[in-house]
């Protein structure tokens, strides 16, 4: 068995993210229980940020 960096390169074999319940997006880190996405498993609202809308001024329909 060698070491160094050879070796490190077989560290990329799983994955840590699996499909979330709630969202249905590949964000559910398995060992934190978290869903990056939506916040499953940490909150029971949905995660979500004023920055993931466009901010619209004056008059016309809201852009997401």
């Amino acid at each position: 068995m060698t070491k160094g960096t050879p070796s490190q390169g077989k560290h990329n074999k799983g994955s840590n993210h699996i499909v979330c319940r709630r969202c249905g997006r590949r964000a559910f880190h398995v060992r934190k229980k978290v869903c990056a996405a939506c916040g499953f498993g940490k909150s029971s609202k949905i995660k979500r940020f004023a920055w993931q809308w466009k901010k619209v001024t004056g008059k016309g329909n809201r852009v997401k």
